[in-house]
């Protein structure tokens, strides 16, 4: 009978380290996992906010945005200045 109680024993022992096991094994792959969508994260991220970036230059360098170009050929001289009209007098009674 004795012989019983170790079989027990032994069997709850490996249950124990296997289901330890596991669990650690678990554990590693969780993280490798969350570095990995962390990566996969920055990098998404990044090329976003870069593509961005681009079609903002492009569309106001080169795309419906973009300054219209001025006439070179106007005149340099300056426009006459107005003579600024004097008020009328208010009659008094």
């Amino acid at each position: 009978m004795v012989t019983r109680g170790k079989d027990r024993q032994t069997r709850e022992q490996r249950e124990r380290a296997r289901v330890y096991q596991a669990r650690l094994e678990l554990h590693e792959r969780q993280g490798r996992r969350r570095r990995r969508d962390t990566v996969i994260g920055v990098v998404v991220g990044l090329a976003v906010i870069l593509g961005a970036g681009a079609a903002q230059t492009f569309y106001f360098v080169a795309g419906p945005g973009a300054p219209v170009p001025a006439v070179t050929d106007a005149p340099t001289t300056p426009a006459p200045t107005a003579i600024p009209e004097t008020p009328a007098p208010v009659p008094t009674e």
